[in-house]
This record gives structure tokens, C-alpha cells and sequence, in this order.
């Protein structure tokens, strides 16, 4: 079984979740690998515990990449509560699976290696400079996360450990190149269609409707009939942009924010260089110093930079580029590699051999950026635009105090509010939470506007934060509670439903009889029936599987249909509550995929079968364990 592991994790598929580790390590940085504490446990797997500080990392990690990748969308999402205890049991429920996943890994006994783990760190793009791991970054972003470089090794290698199985089961999956062909030209092949629409309408005298057919659809469905709860509201808004107008700034605020945000107009000498690492590991110190004397030595005799860095430079990323680092300022690099850089005069300068940690380096200077400051007057407008509205968001965060007291001490009107902020009462006409103004179209707003305290008590609402420079407070004008409306307000929508539907049937019921009739061979009856119905068929050559113009139901039906004679042809209702009768002529397979094409398309089958499998292996892990599920804390906010 190990062995299996090993070999499953070698393959494409292994590579390509692999790299999807590394991007996704990259994006999340190290925040998901804090500190973890002595805490409340909220799950415990084969006698593990999962603890409510694991949890509550994982949900401030997904939350924030969530508001990341969704932004406003995601924060109504979280003003539900339903949603909110749906997505921190989805959260536990992966928690679960990892745990799951490690005690597979260790009782596998697999390991992960002081040199993988090392490579792990010195790859991931977070700690990187220009494409160079940099101590000092990887350092300074442990320390923000409350983490020693060994505990932080520790959990990467555990990490590491844990996707072994994860990689070895998603590499398990393969396509043969003969599945990959199929899939290709089912994917591509088109059909010559005959397409027949037969209209509901023409069938509408002939329907009757009963009360009973009326009344029995009403209390089958009567929920449909519900109305929904509706308010309006009269309210006040405050934006800090309301306040720009009524803001003076004088000269001596311009200059004194200048002189307080002085590096923000100053650009810091910048320079750029090219490097030759060589790597020493201790035994070899000595022998890699005349390798860099002598290179020194060629460089001085006219030997090209960017060839011998290509040829003998051990940092591989910046040796492709002739050992280019581009453009950096100070306190970026390695202090003894910055020193040196800075100490050159001349650009074309290259420097003596430079001791760091990585290795031993030979620095060719290859650009001076020179400091750089903008006067007070090159920069006057934007200070201008700054100051006004700095001192518009003071005046605005003055205001919320003010009309938060207020609204709360009278609480029965928006006068005061509304003086206070300067601003009209604003009202809505009655809207439901589906139909709701833009304003109030979010859960947040929603939950205040629609709450029992606004609407059985008639207050103003709290000062609502729209957003950090938005304010909004409300209170309920008028309010129609949710009701169930009587059959005889509904009938005429029933009514025309019930029409709707037996025009239908009754359409599909004609269509069938012709295509009984030409089934069996009765093709003169069936186009007489046609001529009746002033119908006509419509000829559709290589329609595809995806995007026809035809109605998606007639083509799914269509793409299951052979060629044959009295097989080819059958009746679909269509979404616009017509009927269609459909024909397949004939079948036009594609060509066989070129190589490029049949790589791809094998590699998505193969990673579609590998994320089904792994999916099967995690519930069969957990058919298997002793899973107990603790009573789950909410998550600080």
C-alpha cells in the first residue's frame, strides 16, 4: 500500500495538485498556520481532538479570502445567520477530513524530509523578493503571525505530510487515449435537425376549466398565494461627500500636512544589479572563493557579465535573465549584499566577492534611480483633496456620535436626525425584502428595516454603517403583514395557469398522433395534419450539443435520438409552454483530436475522476472512524 502511495504521487495528476498547493500557500500566506492554544475542543476524530482555535483560524482565513474574491456580496452573506452556521459546519466538516487525511498519512508511516520541507519554504512565492527567498521577509512575516521559525517548520512539514495522500489518491486516476477520443468527438459532433414548433394557443378554445379544477389547485398550492410582508420607510443618509462643501482648508494645513507625509513625496534612490551566486555549504567555502576571484579576474580581462552568470550563477531564476535582479531600494536585500550594491559608483561597477548567507556573490551595477522629491506645489491639488476629506471624515465621525444619541433619545421622529445631518428625510414607496430599493437591498439593511422593534415599536433605528463613510438611520412608516390571499382574488391567475398547462398537453397529445403517424409510415396523413395547423418544419444543419439555436430541451433530446427511420423523432415540451416535435437527419462525428487537444482533454478527465475519488475516499475514512461532533462556538467577528 505505501508503496502504491509513492508511485500514485509521481504522476501528472500528483504535479498538478502540487502546484495548486504551492499557488494556494501563495495566496494565503502563512495566516492559516497560527499559534495554536489550549481551547475548547468542537470535534473529535478517533480520539483527536479538533479545537475551537483551529476552527476559528480556518474561518478567519476562508472569510477573508471570501471578501477577497466577493467583496460586498460576501458581507450581506454573512448578515444571515442560517448561512453563516451553514459555513462554519462546511468549515469543521473540512477540518475533519485533514484530520482524517494525517492519521492515514501517519499510520502509512510517510515522512517528509528536513531538505523538502526547507525547499517548501525557500519556494514559497510569500517569502520571496524579485524571485529570491529573502530571510529577512520570512522572518518579519513569521513574527507577525506569533511564530518561531521551528513551529513553523513543524506544521509545514505536517501540511506536507498530509498532502502526500492527498496527491497519491488524486494521482490514482488516469484516461486512456481512446476516452479521451470519444469524449472529444461526442463533445464536437453536430446533427442535421428537423425541427417542428406546434403552439399551445392553437388548443385554447377547446380547454374547460371546472371550480373544482379551481379550487383543488388552490389548496394544493396555497402557499404560492402568499403574499409578502412589505414596508416603507422615511429615513436620513449622511455621506462624507455630503460634507466636502461645507470643508475650508487653509495654506497652513497644506503645509503642514506636507511636511507631516514628507516621504510620501519623496521616491527613494533605487538601483538595479545583476549577480553570480555561488553556493557554498561549508567544505566548499574555499574552493568557491577562487572560483570567484577568477571569474572576478575574467570580468576585469572583458568577459561578458550576463554569459558568465548564465554559466556559473546558482540562483537559476535570475541567471536566465543574465542574473538581472531589476530595480530595488534599500532594505530589501541581504544588509551585506544591499551594502555592497550601494557602495558601487558607476553603473557597470562590479563589486569584490560579498559574503551572505546564501552563498558568495559577485554584483555588477546596472542603474542609478536618484532620489527624487516633489515640491508642495507639484503636489498642492492632491493635498488639497486629501486634507478636505480627512477633515470631511472627522466632521463625519463627529456627526455619527451626535446622530446616534439623538435618534436613540427621540426616538419617535427623524426631525432632530435629519437637522442635525443637514440633510431631508428621504421615504420609500412599500416594498417587500425581493423587491427592496438598492439601499435597501442587503441583509444587513434588511434585518433592521424588517425587524419586530421598527415595526411593532415604531422607533428609529440605530446609526447603520453603510459602509465607513455612509451612514443611514431609519424607521418604519407603514407595514402589510405577510397574508394568504383568497381564491377569488387569485382565481383569474389560476385560471389562465390551468389553461396554460392543459393547452399544452393538449398540444402534446396532437404532436404524438403525428408522430404515430409518421412512425408508421403514414406520411401523407401526418402532412395533411400539418397542412390543418398551417405548420411547417424548419431544417437546422450541424446544430452542436452546446449553444443551438434551438430550445436546450429539443437538442438534449435531439443529441439522445439515433438517425434511424421511425426512431429518429420525438415530442419535447419547450420552457415558452409550447410543444415541438424534433428529427434527427443525420450525424456528422468529428474529427479525431490532435495530440495537443487529446493531452488536455485526458488530463481533465483524469483530474475529474481523481476529485470524485477523492471525495469517495474521505467518506469512506469517515464510514470508518469515531467521529464526535461538540456543540460549535460562534466565531469572533
Amino acid at each position: 500500500m505505501l508503496e502504491r502511495i509513492r508511485e500514485g504521487s509521481q504522476g501528472l495528476g500528483a504535479k498538478i495538485i502540487l502546484g495548486l498547493v504551492i499557488v494556494t500557500f501563495a495566496l494565503a500566506g502563512v495566516g492559516s498556520y497560527l499559534n495554536a492554544k489550549s481551547d475548547q475542543p468542537v470535534a473529535n476524530v478517533n480520539g483527536e481532538d479538533i479545537g475551537q482555535a483551529s476552527l476559528e483560524r480556518a474561518y478567519q482565513n476562508e472569510r477573508a479570502r471570501m471578501e477577497q474574491q466577493y467583496g460586498d456580496a460576501f458581507i450581506d452573506m454573512m448578515a444571515d445567520s442560517e448561512y453563516m452556521r451553514t459555513f462554519r459546519r462546511n468549515l469543521l466538516d473540512r477540518l475533519i477530513a485533514e484530520k482524517l487525511v494525517e492519521q492515514t498519512a501517519e499510520d502509512l508511516g510517510l515522512r517528509v524530509s528536513d531538505q523538502q520541507v526547507k525547499d517548501a519554504i525557500l519556494e514559497t512565492p510569500s517569502f520571496q523578493i524579485a524571485g529570491a527567498f529573502n530571510n529577512d521577509r520570512y522572518q518579519a512575516i513569521l513574527r507577525q503571525n506569533g511564530l518561531q521559525p521551528k513551529d513553523f517548520r513543524d506544521i509545514l512539514r505536517q501540511d506536507m505530510t498530509r498532502q502526500q495522500v492527498v496527491r497519491a489518491v488524486l494521482g490514482t486516476e488516469f484516461s486512456l487515449n481512446s476516452e479521451a477520443q470519444l469524449a472529444y468527438r461526442l463533445q464536437r459532433q453536430t446533427r442535421d435537425l428537423g425541427y417542428l414548433s406546434v403552439p399551445a394557443s392553437a388548443f385554447m378554445q377547446e380547454i374547460e376549466i371546472t371550480d373544482e379544477e379551481l379550487n383543488a389547485f388552490y389548496q394544493a398550492n396555497i402557499t404560492q398565494f402568499d403574499t409578502q410582508e412589505k414596508i416603507s420607510l422615511r429615513y436620513v443618509e449622511l455621506k462624507v461627500d455630503d460634507l466636502l462643501s461645507q470643508i475650508d482648508v487653509n495654506e497652513a494645513e497644506l503645509e503642514e500636512y506636507y511636511q507631516v507625509n514628507a516621504e510620501q513625496y519623496r521616491t527613494e534612490e533605487q538601483r538595479r544589479a545583476s549577480h553570480i551566486l555561488l553556493e557554498v555549504d561549508g567544505d566548499n567555502t574555499e574552493k568557491q572563493m577562487e572560483l570567484a576571484r577568477e571569474l572576478q579576474q575574467r570580468l576585469e580581462d572583458g568577459a561578458d557579465f550576463a554569459a558568465l552568470a548564465q554559466e556559473y550563477s546558482d540562483d537559476t531564476f535570475s541567471a536566465e535573465n543574465g542574473g538581472d535582479l531589476d530595480w530595488f531600494g534599500l532594505e530589501v536585500m541581504d544588509p551585506e549584499f544591499e551594502q555592497a550594491v550601494f557602495g558601487l559608483q558607476q553603473e557597470g561597477a562590479v563589486s569584490e566577492p560579498v559574503i551572505t548567507e546564501f552563498g558568495i556573490h559577485l554584483i555588477k551595477l546596472t542603474g542609478i534611480k536618484p532620489e527624487q522629491v516633489q515640491s508642495l506645489d507639484e503636489v498642492r491639488d492632491e493635498i488639497f483633496a486629501q486634507v478636505q476629506r480627512d477633515k470631511a471624515v472627522a466632521e463625519f465621525y463627529d456627526l455619527h456620535e451626535q446622530i446616534a444619541r439623538v435618534a436613540f433619545e427621540m426616538p419617535d421622529n427623524l426631525d432632530e436626525v435629519a437637522e442635525l445631518a443637514s440633510q431631508p428625510i428621504q421615504s420609500t414607496s412599500l416594498f417587500s425584502r425581493t423587491e427592496a430599493p438598492e439601499l435597501f437591498d442587503s441583509n444587513q439593511m434588511q434585518n433592521v428595516a424588517f425587524s419586530a422593534e421598527l415595526i411593532e415599536d415604531r422607533v428609529n433605528s440605530d446609526v447603520i454603517d453603510v459602509s465607513a463613510e455612509h451612514l443611514v438611520v431609519m424607521r418604519v412608516e407603514e407595514h402589510k403583514p405577510q397574508r394568504t390571499r383568497p381564491l377569488d382574488e387569485v382565481e383569474p391567475m389560476i385560471f389562465e395557469q390551468l389553461q396554460a398547462q392543459k393547452a399544452q398537453q393538449a398540444a402534446r397529445t396532437w404532436a404524438q398522433k403525428v408522430l404515430g403517424h409518421y412512425q408508421s409510415g403514414e406520411t401523407d396523413t401526418a402532412e395533411q395534419m400539418l397542412a390543418q395547423m398551417s405548420l411547417s418544419w424548419e431544417e437546422y444543419e450541424a446544430q452542436m450539443r452546446y449553444g443551438a439555436a434551438l430550445p436546450p430541451a429539443a437538442v438534449e433530446q435531439a443529441f439522445k435520438l439515433p438517425a434511424q427511420q421511425k426512431e429518429n423523432m420525438t415530442v419535447v415540451n419547450t420552457a415558452d409552454g409550447n410543444v415541438a416535435i424534433v428529427r434527427v437527419d443525420n450525424i456528422h462525428n468529428a474529427e479525431e483530436a490532435e495530440s495537443a487537444m487529446l493531452g488536455q482533454l485526458s488530463e481533465q478527465l483524469s483530474e475529474g475522476r481523481g476529485q470524485r475519488v477523492y471525495t469517495d475516499f474521505i467518506e469512506a475514512l469517515k464510514s470508518q472512524a469515531d467521529i464526535e461532533v461538540y456543540a460549535v462556538q460562534p466565531t469572533t467577528e
